[in-house]
This record gives structure tokens, sequence and C-alpha cells, in this order.
């Protein structure tokens, strides 16, 4: 059974794509940024402060599926610019040392908004 999981912005209809898609215990979240509750991007100029913010999105949209971000095995982490790799990893370690998710990190060329400067995937098999 597939649930689809909706943050509630208004790209998910125009694009046409979920937040995350659950198929019986696999989760996958999709390219998440540091957008907060208004639609505004949190942490302008601030790597760091933008990889939290995105992290928290994923844990939230796990939570609508019953998972937890103990249950992620994968991230994909994307950024502007690779320079700034130490706050983001730091960041992502803060949130997952203990969990050691596999990961890649990449530089991009640009994200949809040009405040924005990590975006995130993950993917997570939740625990039965």
């Amino acid at each position: 059974m597939r649930q689809n999981i909706s943050s509630g912005t208004k790209w998910e209809p125009i694009v046409g794509y979920s937040r995350a898609v659950k198929v019986g215990n696999f989760v996958a979240v999709s390219g998440t940024t540091a957008t907060g509750p208004d639609g505004a991007i949190v942490g302008v100029g601030d790597a760091y402060a933008q990889t939290v913010q995105t992290i928290r999105n994923i844990e939230a949209a796990l939570k609508q599926a019953g998972g937890t971000l103990n249950d992620v095995i994968r991230t994909r982490i994307f950024v502007t610019n690779i320079a700034e790799w130490e706050k983001v990893g730091r960041a992502h370690g803060e949130f997952f040392g203990a969990i050691r998710p596999a990961t890649a990190m990449l530089q991009i060329s640009s994200l949809i908004s040009p405040e924005m400067l990590v975006e995130i995937e993950a993917d997570a098999v939740i625990q039965t």
C-alpha cells in the first residue's frame, strides 16, 4: 500500500511530487530544504542553520509516516558551496552521529531559490 505524505506547500501539486512516499515500511523523503512553517527560508546565508531546519523538516515527514530519524538508512546532501561542508556535516552529525546512515555530499550549481544553500533527501526503513 502506498501513502503519499504532503508538507502542504503550494509546489507539490504544481510539480507533481510528495514530501515523502511510504510503501510498506520503506519511506523515501524528497529533496527537502530549510523552509519554515510560513514558507520562508530559515537561516538565510547560514549553511549550518539551514541544515538543521532541513533535517527537522525531514523528521516531520518521517513522523507523518510513522517513523523517526532513527529509521533513516541513507541521506543525500546537496550543497551550493562545498567549502561549507564542515558546517553542513556538523549539523548532519548532530542528528545522525549515532544512527550513521549511508550518505553522500555533492556540490551543485544552484537550488530553486538563491537563498537555499542545502537540500537533503532521505530514505528510511521503519522498524516494525
